[in-house]
């Protein structure tokens, strides 16, 4: 009987607490008009829009710092841009009107925004703006909703057939693979944008000529121009599109003030096996080649010139080169790869074994260059094709290669021989780059080794201005690598 009644007496306990419990949560709603809802953010806005294509999903904060609940009338998109649509997620619910949205008292939703923009018929990029807005206990509430539409040429999968030429007025969107076919030249003028979707190539077995110049570069890139997170762009991501590939018979492409990043496979240049060192495949002027999932240049066979070119980093090498004939002259190799540990070698270079009695010896000559970066600069090898199978030589041993290193900088330590020649031995460049800030800037710090320790001998006419226009006889000393080195002040380069 004792038991029982404690048990009685505990059951009314525990019934007394819960009671007093639950008479502290606030169930009744607000209706008080100064019982407004707050936002983490005033405006949502969102980069450059490609238009008739949906952007990256936004996403804001509704806060109730009311103790009660408190009930959103109307939650719904003004609709004052007449060429923008925005549409909403609310807690999971699609939508651009929403009625009775409920916040528990110091509670919070999220909404999704997304963007899809009509045709703006300007080539220019035109701004939009709208607003969304929040009615609760008879009080309105806004937040911008802003956008920046862009047209575009849409390529789908088309073959060019005859010489065509590509203007700077507006972006071209490439789906899938454009293909240059053979004796057609396709002509880049100044400005001239690609975008290319995920996966999307392009195949160039005819001739490209790409004349970009210091106020307006050509741009290869991915099509989301938006922004990762904050103030963070998607150029520091790879892999975001296939990649351009010149197939044989191609023949005297030449890329001026080129910009190509973020790519799965780079560039890669290939001949028949009979390779032609005669006849120029592929010339780089002021180029960038950068941010690939793999390589950022791949040769196989054929005769390659780089001039003034910065080659940075890729999950791989940054170059692959085999066989045929490589001119790398005032360029810069390194490889700061942000998604991994690059175990690779900056550049590999390799003479080719074709087992079928014909062995493909590559000639290549690096020219007043840095290699420098987080692996081995340079590595030689033996390539059986097709099988792949790869005999190497030890790094930066160069015995049995025609490779020749002329006036480069290495990070490693090493000795001159016949292979190189005037080299500065672990040397740093001093690049701008800052690794974990997201900033890739292969230009030269005060304190570069690079600084003056260049061939004049060595360095082309086309190589006299970098891709800035700096020049590079104007001190009288010639810099390695790419860039012009100007002097820095110490709070930039900080």
């Amino acid at each position: 009987m004792t038991n029982m009644r404690h048990f009685l007496w505990l059951a009314v306990g525990m019934m007394m607490l819960m009671a007093m419990s639950t008479s502290c949560i606030e169930d009744g709603f607000t209706t008080s008009s100064s019982d407004v809802l707050a936002f983490n953010r005033d405006t949502v806005a969102f980069d450059t829009v490609i238009t008739l294509q949906g952007t990256a999903t936004k996403q804001m904060v509704v806060y109730n710092r009311s103790k009660k609940q408190i009930n959103i009338s109307s939650i719904n998109v003004a609709g004052l841009a007449s060429k923008g649509h925005f549409h909403l997620n609310v807690d999971g619910v699609r939508g651009d009107a929403f009625q009775n949205v409920e916040i528990r008292g110091n509670d919070s939703i999220y909404i999704f925004i997304e963007a899809k923009l009509d045709e703006m018929n300007d080539d220019e990029p035109v701004y939009l703006e709208d607003r969304l807005d929040f009615v609760t206990n008879g009080v309105t509430q806004s937040v911008t909703l802003s956008a920046w539409g862009q047209d575009v040429i849409r390529i789908n999968g088309d073959t060019i057939d005859s010489d065509t030429r590509f203007t700077g007025n507006k972006p071209y969107l490439i789906y899938d693979t454009m293909f240059v076919a053979r004796d057609v030249t396709l002509t880049l003028d100044p400005g001239t944008t690609l975008l290319f979707h995920d996966k999307a190539v392009m195949r160039c077995a005819g001739r490209m000529l790409a004349n970009g110049t210091v106020e307006e570069p050509i741009t290869f890139r991915g099509d989301r121009l938006d922004r990762i997170v904050g103030e963070t762009s998607f150029d520091i991501m790879s892999g975001q599109w296939g990649g351009i590939i010149f197939t044989p018979p191609t023949t005297g492409n030449v890329l001026k003030h080129v910009v190509m990043k973020g790519s799965t496979i780079g560039m890669h240049c290939s001949s028949n096996y009979k390779n032609d060192t005669v006849r120029c495949a592929l010339k780089l002027v002021n180029c960038v080649l950068t941010n690939s999932a793999s390589t950022c240049l791949v040769t196989q066979g054929c005769y390659v010139e780089a001039i003034g070119t910065e080659f940075s980093d890729a999950a791989e090498e940054v170059c692959y080169l085999l066989g045929g004939k490589v001119m790398m002259r005032q360029c810069t190799f390194a490889n700061n790869y942000l998604f991994s540990s690059p175990s690779l070698p900056i550049v590999q270079v390799f003479n080719v074994d074709f087992e079928q009695g014909y062995f493909d010896k590559i000639r290549a000559y690096f020219d007043n260059c840095i290699l420098h970066g987080l692996c081995t600069e340079l590595s030689a090898g033996l390539l059986n094709f097709p099988n792949d199978t790869i005999l190497e030589n030890n790094v930066l041993m160069l015995d049995g290669f025609d490779v020749y290193m002329r006036y480069c900088l290495f990070k490693s330590a090493g000795t001159d021989n016949a292979h190189f020649i005037n080299c500065v031995w672990e040397g740093e460049p001093a690049f701008l780059t800052v690794r974990d800030d997201y900033l890739f800037d292969y230009r030269l710090g005060n304190e570069s080794d690079a600084i003056g320790k260049g061939n004049p001998v060595l360095c082309p006419d086309e190589a006299r201005y970098d891709r800035y226009g700096n020049d590079r006889f104007d001190r009288g000393a010639l810099d390695l690598g790419a860039y012009v080195w100007i002097n820095v002040p110490e709070d930039d380069e900080d």
